[in-house]
């Protein structure tokens, strides 16, 4: 009996041994790391707030001109990597500046470096009004821009280390990013004249990809769609076109400001379940930083938790970012649907997207095709105005169609499932004055469709498409009924509506007062979908005058099938 207590007592005692030499080896490590970072990456990668990648740990602003050839605006390459926005948006008759920053993977940090946990820009040392943190120190660069930077060896671990620096422009810039901050003041450079405020952008901790939403039927068997057309947003304020009543606010008007102030009051009144942006959401001829432009629009929807989904018009390339450019920003954005589609078909931006039955379902109840419709004629001689859509694209319409209609997702839908189309300018069929329903909206300037027809109409009426709605011409928010063909006019049957939203943006033309009375006032269109009843009611909603009202409402679709009105 002895013998076990004594066995048993070496054993506690054993145990307790091995746990303090295991505690001490564990604190002997964690202090050797904590100096020398002798882990393995493998390790630190899985520890709590870890930001693997780059660090930021150093920025400065580099100015040059053209009269002084010794001047560079193009730091040491292997040190220094420059964003390529010029502060100056290019528009600087001789000045020219460009923010710098240097940036190490943390795995290759020394002791030398020192990571940044801040950055703010003014005049005054924030020193002044702040003290450092855990004694590290605000440095001075050039444009007005403070550092707070450490050498402590773990600063990159913490969720404060700056991972990542941008730029963007404007007073009224905002930030759509997830872990972006956009920073108060402009950042400061000589003679800055008319120029667009530049701002930074930091990001701290690591990049954090955006989870793609799934769109679902409600509760009480609808689901709300708004399309909004031809934004027009610029970088900066914009400036106001053929803006009503042109007396409106003291005649003050700053087109991205009332533009986006419409949109928000709408998205609060309407709270749609999905936003579908047609086209034209960026002035290219005014945006010399189309990011800008785009942030300002997605971020309306971002901070509602709203999903949204774009293609473009023919103005969205015309300023300093491609389609394919704009597509690659716009789909990385949190609530984002955007997608570019297959690289084989025309375009950027064709796809489709899926309305999941209500519930838990994984059938869809609604599907809706974006195409899009590029810009300009490719062929001015012997189609004058705009391009049209093409084989690639109605053939990848078409097959989408009915792989989607024999998927289990389809086939398993229990009651009548609905599809729909959006485009930006507007088909041929568009023009055909018979098919207009007056009491639908205003038919103010002639369509500017396309010379030359593609046949994308008959597409969508033999996929069995209800609807189709544009944008581009931005004072028509009419919808015509196409019919189907009949020796005698009675016995032509309802077959697509084919609808124009109405323009959004002030930034974008107006006017025809000698058409409409009054002016043109910004609108947007709603599409509500009664699944139960495979019903599509539409209706518009006015940026001026009785805004609560909804204007020229009517049922499109009822059973699953086109009706007149």
């Amino acid at each position: 009996m002895t013998r076990r207590i004594v066995s048993r007592t070496q054993e506690v005692r054993t145990s307790i041994q091995l746990g303090a030499l295991t505690l001490i080896v564990f604190l002997i490590v964690f202090l050797l790391d904590n100096r020398f970072r002798v882990l393995p990456d493998a390790i630190h990668n899985h520890l709590p707030i870890h930001t693997p990648g780059f660090v930021i740990t150093d920025i400065t602003l580099a100015t040059c001109s053209s009269i002084n050839l010794l001047s560079s605006c193009k730091l040491d390459a292997p040190k220094w990597h420059r964003i390529e926005k010029d502060l100056y948006l290019n528009k600087g008759w001789l000045n020219h500046a460009y923010i710098h920053i240097e940036r190490k993977q943390e795995a290759e940090l020394e002791e030398t470096n020192r990571v940044i946990l801040d950055v703010k820009v003014g005049r005054l040392d924030p020193t002044t009004s702040e003290r450092g943190e855990g004694g590290a120190k605000w440095e001075s660069r050039p444009g007005g821009i403070w550092l707070k930077r450490t050498a402590k060896r773990h600063a990159s671990d913490s969720t404060k280390a700056i991972t990542a620096v941008d730029v963007l422009f404007g007073a009224d810039a905002v930030e759509a990013r997830t872990g972006w901050e956009i920073l108060d003041q402009p950042i400061l450079i000589a003679n800055p004249g008319d120029n667009q405020e530049a701002r930074l952008s930091v990001r701290r901790g690591p990049y954090i990809k955006p989870e793609r939403p799934t769109l679902r039927v409600r509760k009480d068997g609808r689901f709300k769609i708004m399309q909004v057309a031809d934004l027009h947003l610029s970088t900066g304020l914009g400036e106001c076109r053929d803006a009503e009543p042109a007396g409106h606010n003291g005649g003050k008007c700053d087109a991205d400001i009332r533009t986006l102030e419409f949109l928000g009051s709408v998205l609060d009144s309407e709270k749609p379940d999905l936003v579908v942006l047609s086209g034209d959401q960026v002035n290219g001829e005014t945006s010399p930083d189309a990011q800008s432009a785009v942030f300002k629009f997605a971020e309306m929807f971002i901070k509602r938790s709203i999903p949204f989904a774009t293609i473009f018009g023919n103005h969205d390339d015309e300023g300093s970012l491609s389609r394919q450019a704009l597509m690659d920003l716009t789909q990385n954005l949190p609530f984002s649907l955007s997608l570019p589609g297959p690289s084989s078909v025309d375009g950027v931006g064709n796809y489709y997207i899926e309305v999941l039955a209500r519930g838990t379902s994984s059938h869809s109840a609604l599907t809706l095709y974006l195409l899009d419709t590029h810009g300009y004629s490719p062929d001015e001689r012997q189609f004058r105005g705009y391009d049209w859509l093409k084989k690639s694209q109605i053939d990848w319409f078409k097959a989408t169609a009915q792989t989607l209609k024999n998927s289990p997702a389809h086939a398993g839908y229990k009651h009548i499932h609905m599809d729909m189309a959006f485009i930006h300018i507007p088909l041929p069929e568009y023009r055909q004055e018979d098919d207009i329903v007056k009491a639908s909206g205003t038919y103010a300037e002639p369509p500017t469709a396309p010379g030359f027809d593609s046949g994308f109409k008959e597409a969508l009426v033999e996929e069995g498409v209800l609807a189709v709605s544009c944008g581009h011409d931005h004072v028509n928010d009419y919808c015509a009924l196409s019919k189907t063909e009949a020796s005698d006019p009675k016995d032509r049957k309802p077959e697509l509506w084919m609808c124009y939203a109405g323009g959004s943006g002030f930034g974008g033309y107006g006017g025809y007062k000698d058409v409409i009375q009054g002016g043109y006032h910004r609108r947007v269109r709603v599409f509500d979908f009664d699944m139960d009843e495979a019903r599509i009611r539409t209706w518009k909603r006015l940026e001026y005058g009785d805004t609560e009202k909804k204007v020229d409402e009517m049922l499109i679709a009822d059973g699953g099938k086109v009706v007149a009105p």
